[in-house]
């Protein structure tokens, strides 16, 4: 080492700032729920701090690590008596300007604008028991984790060359668990991955063919951890999970002992596991058929009972029922007619104007156009979007209001009752041609059929995530064309500057005309120049019009964001007050509220999320005729738990349009006195948000 005193003094820079550095728990970017271990946590070292403790060892240990190469050794006489280097200075970001006022909302506004413009830190998911990396030493860890963390970043969209530099680290230990852990743990990033989830399963699959004898079961192990701690893992890391795994067993031809799951089917139907059960095996079925899916849990024939239902759509006016035919059945049958004989939509408009609307009303005659069209169009997606095409007009004449736009999605719903995934469909669809709002989604989602779903099924949440995502995603796009078109109005601008100089210039220069001293250059060239500046001129006048008019879309759009989210916060604050016990102030109270009746349910002894051996399979230990896989918490405090994790989730996810509002919401919603206290404990976790600046 030539410089031990600089290397010195950064060390104890270093020390001295850990020395007055606070440490403060982020719980609303936790994998798990924290709820009730706080106090344990902040007595605990974070990541910073045992990444320092391992840098003194080291220090003190003659800075030998043996994950990291030394090709400098040969060459050691060279580079002593070579030309020394000195480093470049770091600059770090400007300080940003202090608000004009002090409070917890600007101070929340500038944590929220600063975690965005900083790196994010390693958040390290713990899915194995220490034992595992007995071989690995604790500085090897972080430098094989960034290691791995370099590989994904570099080969980021190669997945074939990410897999094959992964397996082959310049280590001399075995690092699979790790290797493991470090995926699984951007995997499950909050707020998001650093790389779309796709990238991670198809590095996870090719890692596993990879490694045949190895890797597979590591992964199987991760999936048996996880798994034993579902219910506290947060609703959007648990989304995550059952996109992967169902899209991980697609590709390996759907092989699981479901046996080791099969157990789930003791379980209440709300009970967190079973749930993850059923939503797996839903996915399976998009991605596959459902015959399949079923062949591929022959081992546990019981687990049938969770799949999808297996009937296709659900026709009220099916000419197949055997029942009597009423007149919305010729109804029906009119129509469908009309539309196979091509019909235009002003011919179907006619019709229902004159002769269905007047007779039967207009719920009547909704509910046989979105039923039959539907139909028309169930054959694939091709044809429902040919439907909604050619009959949008149809539909956008009878449901004019909110009521008749929430009365639709009900049909909708009705139609698809047996295909969660055409129910999403066919409502995005219809939002994307206008036909319905998102107001009238979320008012719908919040409706008695749906609210009894929220905690033993992902389909009203599947919903509300692709209506929050789409009506994100306009903002998003609007917000782009329009930083595109200022730069294109700058470039305009700059070329109306040009022509103009270049028409000044020669308007200014004398030539000769026959002879004679004239003002000008050549008329010729003259008029050329003048029709480039006339057209720049209209250029640009047509990019500022076209700027004006995205400007005014996107103040439209947002000011339909601010009321769709104060929309959204008021229906969840309403369920949830009328459900949540008064005096549940944390999670674990409102998870020991009105205990299970231990006669119908088992006494749950906590599940570890070590797993000393992951070929190992959970076996059911019996004591008193009970299974340890029993689930106490009751139905409300479930259905609470699981709305108050998708709260948190949405407000994570959304944060960035929820802050310029928090100033209403938390006037109209958040602040109020009907406002239970976890419901703004969710919201304020998933803002990244101290309750104590409130």
């Amino acid at each position: 080492m030539q410089v031990p005193e600089e290397l010195e003094r950064v060390m104890v820079g270093v020390e001295a700032y850990l020395s007055i550095r606070r440490q403060t728990l982020d719980t609303g970017l936790s994998f798990f729920e924290e709820d009730g271990e706080v106090e344990k946590t902040l007595n605990e070292k974070d990541f910073l701090e045992d990444l320092w403790g391992r840098i003194q060892m080291l220090a003190t240990g003659g800075w030998k690590v043996d994950s990291v190469p030394r090709p400098h050794l040969l060459f050691e006489a060279q580079l002593v008596a070579g030309k020394s280097h000195e480093f470049g200075a770091i600059k770090c970001p400007e300080q940003p300007n202090p608000p004009p006022t002090l409070s917890g909302v600007t101070y929340g506004k500038q944590k929220y604008d600063a975690e965005l413009n900083y790196p994010q830190r390693i958040r390290r998911l713990n899915i194995f028991p220490s034992s595992k990396f007995e071989d690995v030493q604790p500085i090897d860890r972080f430098v094989v984790e960034e290691y791995l963390l370099d590989v994904l970043l570099f080969f980021n969209g190669c997945r074939k060359e990410c897999a094959s530099f992964m397996v082959g680290l310049p280590v001399p230990f075995r690092y699979e668990y790790l290797m493991a852990e470090t995926i699984f743990s951007q995997l499950l990033l909050l707020p998001q991955p650093p790389f779309k989830p796709i990238y991670y399963t198809l590095v996870i699959i090719d890692l596993c063919k990879a490694l045949p004898g190895a890797f597979p079961a590591v992964v199987a192990g991760a999936v048996r951890a996880l798994f034993e701690k579902i219910a506290d893992l947060d609703m959007e890391c648990r989304i995550r999970l059952i996109l992967w795994f169902s899209h991980h067993l697609s590709n390996f031809q759907f092989i699981w002992p479901w046996e080791e799951w099969a157990y789930v089917l003791e379980l209440p139907k709300w009970a967190p596991q079973r749930v993850f059960v059923k939503e797996v095996l839903d996915r399976e079925v998009r991605l596959s058929y459902w015959d399949k899916v079923k062949q591929s849990i022959e081992n546990a024939p019981g687990l049938e009972e969770l799949l999808p239902p297996k009937g296709g759509p659900s026709f009220k006016f099916s000419a197949e029922d055997d029942g009597e035919k009423s007149e919305q059945h010729a109804l029906s049958a009119e129509l469908y007619n009309m539309v196979k004989g091509r019909a235009p939509a002003r011919e179907l408009i006619s019709w229902l104007d004159e002769s269905v609307i007047p007779k039967h009303g207009l719920d009547v005659s909704l509910v046989v156009v979105v039923q039959t069209l539907l139909d028309i169009g169930s054959k694939s997606f091709t044809h429902l979007i040919t439907v909604l095409e050619r009959y949008g007009q149809v539909i956008s004449r009878i449901c004019h209001d909110q009521d008749k736009q929430v009365l639709l999605i009900s049909e909708v719903g009705s139609y698809w009752k047996n295909n969660t995934q055409m129910t999403a469909i066919a409502i995005d669809r219809m939002m994307g041609y206008r036909l319905i709002s998102n107001l009238s989604i979320v008012k719908w989602i919040f409706s008695p059929e749906n609210l009894q779903q929220y905690h033993t099924s992902d389909r009203p949440w599947e919903i509300l995530r692709n209506v929050l995502c789409k009506t994100y995603n306009r903002i998003s796009d609007l917000r782009k064309e329009i930083s595109s078109l200022k730069k294109d109005v700058v470039a305009a601008e700059e070329a109306v500057a040009r022509t103009q100089e270049e028409l000044g210039a020669a308007e200014s220069k004398l030539s000769l005309v026959d002879g004679e001293p004239v003002l000008g250059e050549n008329p010729v060239r003259l008029k050329r120049l003048k029709s480039y500046a006339g057209r720049a001129k209209e250029q640009e006048i047509s990019i500022r019009d076209s700027l004006e008019a995205k400007e005014a879309l996107l103040a439209r759009a947002l000011e339909e964001n601010e009321i769709l989210f104060l929309s959204l916060y008021k229906s969840f604050s309403s369920i949830l007050t009328e459900r949540l016990p008064a005096s549940a102030q944390t999670l674990q109270d409102l998870k020991s509220t009105n205990p299970a009746d231990t006669n119908a349910m088992d006494v749950e002894e906590p599940s570890a999320m070590e797993m000393d051996n992951v070929e190992s399979r959970p076996e059911k230990s019996h004591l008193n005729g009970r299974t340890e896989h029993a689930y106490t918490v009751c139905e409300n405090e479930q259905w609470c738990l699981t709305t108050l994790g998708y709260v948190k989730a949405f407000s994570r996810q959304y944060a960035s349009e929820i802050w310029p509002h928090i100033e209403k919401l938390d006037a109209e919603v958040l602040l109020s006195e009907d406002s239970h206290p976890l419901f703004r404990k969710a919201v304020y976790s998933g803002l990244r948000r101290s309750l104590d600046l409130i």
